[in-house]
């Protein structure tokens, strides 16, 4: 991936939301980008599982949105599941867990910290829907650019 966040934002100003500073990368891939699906969790992952499991992620970024709710969305497992089914990265506006095991899986996992912890009763989820939170507005079919430098989203896809 041949992109800086910097430049797309230096570039195309007008059109970039960048999220806030307070989400870290804890995946194995330095950088990704792709076409946005949103999803909505009440602190149980089970929506999330089945979207990264079941369904082709190519060119596609997982943007979740579970409320800061401390409580571990994603981990290893899920992890893997992106990755086997192609996922360039996700972002979560939560926490996240099995930091050692997830540091070399070639994935990018943006989230606000760990916690070891994850919610055992199944709740619903929803895909599709407009999400808000760290200064952006996400909704489904948007872009993602991100690296070291941030997490930028744009309506229309940027070329690198």
């Amino acid at each position: 991936m041949n992109f800086f966040t910097a430049d797309f934002c230096d570039e195309h100003h007008e059109i970039t939301e960048v999220l806030s500073h307070d989400y870290k990368n804890y995946g194995g891939a330095l950088k990704c980008r792709g076409e946005v699906v949103t999803v909505k969790l009440d602190r149980n992952n089970s929506e999330l599982i089945k979207l990264l499991r079941d369904e082709d992620g190519t060119d596609k970024v997982v943007v979740v949105d579970v409320d800061k709710e401390y409580y571990a969305v994603v981990g290893e497992n899920l992890m893997n599941f992106a990755l086997e089914n192609n996922y360039s990265g996700i972002v979560v506006n939560g926490y996240i867990r099995d930091t050692f095991q997830i540091k070399d899986i070639p994935v990018a996992l943006y989230a606000l910290g760990t916690c070891p912890k994850k919610y055992i009763p199944i709740t619903q989820g929803e895909r599709g829907v407009t999400l808000s939170f760290g200064g952006v507005e996400f909704k489904n079919g948007d872009y993602l650019y991100a690296d070291s430098d941030g997490v930028m989203v744009t309506h229309k896809p940027l070329h690198d």
